[in-house]
């Protein structure tokens, strides 16, 4: 069963802090930057630097609305850009770096006024956010996706410690990076790849169980295989464009986490749930009876 998705719109500035920022929200399954609303059919970062197409920098979020309302991402959004700026955030000047919040789908647009409203009414002077319709969104280079992950260093003007984490405190960066911020370990690399006790796996954000040793199986791929989730309840599924393919990522239901991906090619025409390790814990047959009564409590 597919979680039905939104895609909002965000311009603030350098898309990189941006996107960083945002991607880091649970909820938000996917974003991409690109340039927004301008004139030019084919832009380029060159390009859109001369602030002569009219297009913004900008980031496609994709978010689940059973996880975070669209109010949410907006407060969000709000937090890391200087709403008075026109035309400039931090050092970046020119209409490429203008702020603004387009939509794509009609239910948004009432969101968004009401939202740009009540912020003007208890503002001390004009808020320059545009707010408008997405007319075009062109995906940038390849290089400027997912620029801080890979660039931790980069330049960046949004305080990325403006992100509340507190809930993933317990999680190893490793497991942060994976569930929230749906990267993948490096095959054969993980923990249980070639683990294969009798027990259950859970997730390794909120402890709900997920999959069970009964579904395991050894499918060569470098990574955990299962045939089946322990309920398919406890899972959700997402079409993920990313890497220039269309694959079905897994995520779990409650906490949202970023798990893996499921394929059509288990064992006997069954699926393929390709699950990280990080995203997932073990708890042994002997204890799952003891891990059911604390997980209920």
């Amino acid at each position: 069963m597919f979680t039905k998705q939104h895609v909002i719109y965000l311009a603030g500035g350098c898309f990189w802090g941006v996107e960083a920022f945002i991607s880091r929200l649970n909820g938000v399954n996917q974003t991409e930057v690109g340039y927004a609303n301008g004139l030019d059919l084919a832009p380029s970062y060159e390009k859109v630097c001369t602030g002569k197409t009219g297009h913004a920098e900008t980031v496609k979020v994709t978010y689940n609305p059973e996880i975070i309302s669209l109010d949410k991402i907006l407060e969000n959004y709000f937090k890391i850009i200087d709403h008075y700026s026109k035309n400039r955030q931090a050092a970046d000047i020119g209409t490429q770096y203008r702020t603004g919040i387009y939509w794509q789908e009609d239910f948004q647009k009432d969101i968004v006024l009401n939202f740009l409203k009540e912020k003007q009414m208890d503002a001390s002077k004009r808020i320059f956010v545009e707010a408008k319709p997405i007319s075009c969104f062109y995906p940038a280079e390849a290089y400027h996706q997912k620029y801080l992950e890979r660039n931790p260093q980069g330049y960046c003007h949004v305080d990325l410690g403006l992100i509340d984490d507190k809930e993933f405190d317990h999680l190893s960066q490793k497991e942060y990076e994976i569930t929230q911020l749906a990267m993948t370990e490096a095959p054969f690399s993980g923990e249980y790849n070639d683990f294969f006790e009798d027990g259950v796996y859970v997730d390794v954000v909120d402890g709900e169980i997920l999959f069970s040793s009964d579904d395991k199986f050894d499918s060569g791929c470098g990574w955990p295989a299962f045939s089946k989730p322990i309920s398919e309840d406890v899972i959700s599924k997402h079409r993920d464009f990313s890497h220039g393919s269309t694959r079905i990522e897994v995520r779990s239901t409650k906490s949202n986490s970023h798990l893996g991906h499921v394929f059509n090619d288990g064992p006997d025409g069954s699926k393929r749930y390709c699950i990280n390790s990080a995203a997932l814990k073990f708890i042994p047959k002997n204890e799952v009876d003891e891990y059911l009564k604390k997980l209920n409590k």
